[in-house]
C-alpha cells in the first residue's frame, strides 16, 4: 500500500501484498480430500451464495460452500490500511434497503452504524451534487428548463436527455458513463439511466432508503458471520475440479454463467476497476464527502476519487492520523475474479439468454447471483432475491425428491 502523498499506479487491487485476505476462523474452514459430497453444494460465498447457504443451514440442510478466492464474501469485502482506515476492497459498498425483513436479516450478523452516502461531482472546477440538483439546472440553464429528448428512449443517451437539458447531460453524465463503459453512450441500454434521477428537492443523499448503514466491524466480518458454522472450502475453483465434489440434491452456482459453460458460445462482457491508493499522512480529510465523481474527460481518465475515512464510524475518525484516497479507473478484465459490472447492451443480453436457457435445462442446477444472472444487483436486492430462491428450494424439495425416485 502506497504511503506517498501523490497518486501513482499500483495495478489491480488484488495485486497488493496485504489486503487482509487471511482465511476467516468463524465459518468451518475445511480441507477438501479426494472427494466430498453434500446435499447442497454452493459455489461462491458472496451475498447470494452466503444468504442461500444460511437459509438452507438454518433449515437443517446439509450444505457446503466453495470459494475460489482467499477470502469470503465475494466483492463485499474490506481490509484495514496500517493507519486504521478501513478500505472497501472492491469499491464502495453503501448498504441500503427499504425492506424491514432484509434489514432484520443483515442485523443478525452485524451491528450497522448509520451512513447515508453523499456523492458529489467535480464540474467546471466546482463540487456539485450527484444526483443532479434541479437548482443547478436552474442556475446554469434557466428556471424554465426542459429535457432535451421527448419520446421513447432507445439508448442510454436518449434516456438521460429525457431527464435533463443537453448541457447538463454533457457536464455530469456523458463523460462519466463513457469512461465507465468504454463505449459511446448511444451504445448503452436505456435501462441504465434508471439508476439516477434529477432531484427537484435537491436531496443530497445518494439514495432515500429508510435503512442505510455500514457494518461496524466491516464487511469482511459481516460476510464471515453469515456463514458461521457452515463448512467452507477456500482456494477451491469448482470449475477446475468438478469431479471432486458431488451435490446430492442441488448445485447452486453463483459464478459467471458463461464460464460455467467454458465460454463455448462466447464471452459475456464485463467492466472492472483498477484502483490507485494514496496515504496522506499530514491531512485529516481532503474531500467534502466519501465519493467525488470525475465526469470531465479532460480532467483525466479516472472516474471517481474515494476518501474512506468519511465512511467510517464518526467516533473513530478523530483517532486516525492521515487519510487514504483511492482513484478508480475502469477497464475490461479477462480474469473472472475482476469482473464487477455486467455490460448493459442488447448483444450481451442476447448471449446471456442463450446461456440461461442451457442452464435451466440441466436438472439439479441453479445458476444465480450477479454473475450467474448477468445483472447488477444492489446488496439488498442480491439478499432479497437469494432469500426468495432459498425459500423456493425448500418448498420444492418434495417435488425434486419425487422426480429423482
Amino acid at each position: 500500500m502506497s504511503t506517498d502523498t501523490t497518486l501513482k499506479p499500483v495495478g489491480a487491487l488484488l495485486t497488493e501484498p496485504d489486503l487482509g485476505l487471511h482465511p476467516p476462523t468463524d465459518p468451518r474452514i475445511i480441507s477438501l480430500g479426494p472427494s466430498l459430497r453434500a446435499d447442497y453444494v454452493i459455489v461462491g460465498s458472496g451475498l447470494t451464495g452466503g444468504t442461500i447457504a444460511r437459509f438452507l443451514a438454518d433449515a437443517g440442510r446439509d450444505v457446503i460452500v466453495l470459494e475460489r478466492r482467499a477470502h469470503l464474501g465475494g466483492n463485499v469485502h474490506d481490509h484495514k490500511h496500517p493507519s486504521g482506515v478501513r478500505i472497501h476492497t472492491y469499491g464502495p459498498h453503501y448498504f441500503r434497503t427499504g425492506s424491514e425483513e432484509i434489514w432484520e436479516f443483515v442485523n443478525r450478523f452485524a451491528s450497522f452504524y448509520k451512513y447515508e452516502a453523499i456523492v458529489k461531482s467535480q464540474v467546471d472546477g466546482r463540487i456539485e451534487n450527484w444526483p443532479i440538483a434541479a437548482s443547478y439546472i436552474r442556475r446554469s440553464v434557466g428556471k424554465d428548463w426542459k429535457p432535451s429528448f421527448t419520446g421513447t428512449p432507445t439508448n442510454f443517451e436518449e434516456a438521460s436527455l429525457a431527464m435533463m437539458p443537453e448541457l447538463v447531460y454533457r457536464k455530469f453524465v456523458k463523460g462519466y458513463s463513457e469512461k465507465q463503459w468504454g463505449v459511446k453512450a448511444t451504445e448503452l441500454s436505456a435501462d441504465l439511466a434508471r439508476r439516477f434521477d434529477v432531484r427537484e428537492d435537491d436531496e443530497p443523499r445518494l439514495m432515500r432508503h429508510k435503512y442505510q448503514g455500514i457494518p461496524r466491524e466491516g464487511y469482511a466480518e459481516f460476510t464471515k458471520s453469515i456463514l458461521s458454522g457452515i463448512p467452507v472450502v477456500l482456494h477451491f475453483d469448482y470449475l477446475k475440479h468438478r469431479d471432486r465434489i458431488k451435490a446430492r440434491k442441488l448445485l447452486v452456482f453463483t459464478g459467471p454463467i458463461d464460464e460455467f459453460f467454458g465460454y463455448d458460445m462466447g464471452r459475456l462482457r464485463y467492466r472492472g476497476q483498477r484502483r490507485e491508493h494514496s496515504y496522506l499522512a499530514g491531512h485529516d480529510l481532503v474531500q467534502p464527502c466519501g465519493q467525488v465523481n470525475n465526469p470531465d474527460v479532460s480532467n483525466g481518465p479516472y472516474i471517481r476519487t474515494l476518501e474512506w475515512k468519511h465512511m467510517m464510524p464518526p467516533e473513530e475518525i478523530p483517532h486516525i492520523k492521515g487519510t487514504v484516497l483511492t482513484r478508480e479507473y475502469t477497464y475490461t478484465p479477462e480474469n473472472p475474479n475482476h469482473q464487477e459490472y455486467p455490460f448493459p447492451d442488447r448483444q450481451n443480453q442476447q448471449l446471456y439468454q442463450q446461456y440461461r436457457a442451457r442452464a435451466e435445462a440441466i436438472p439439479g442446477l441453479l445458476v444465480c447471483g450477479r454473475l450467474g444472472e448477468y445483472r447488477y444487483y444492489d446488496m439488498d436486492q442480491a439478499i432479497g432475491r437469494a432469500m426468495m430462491l432459498a425459500r423456493q428450494l425448500l418448498a420444492q424439495e418434495p417435488m425434486r425428491a419425487a422426480c429423482a425416485d
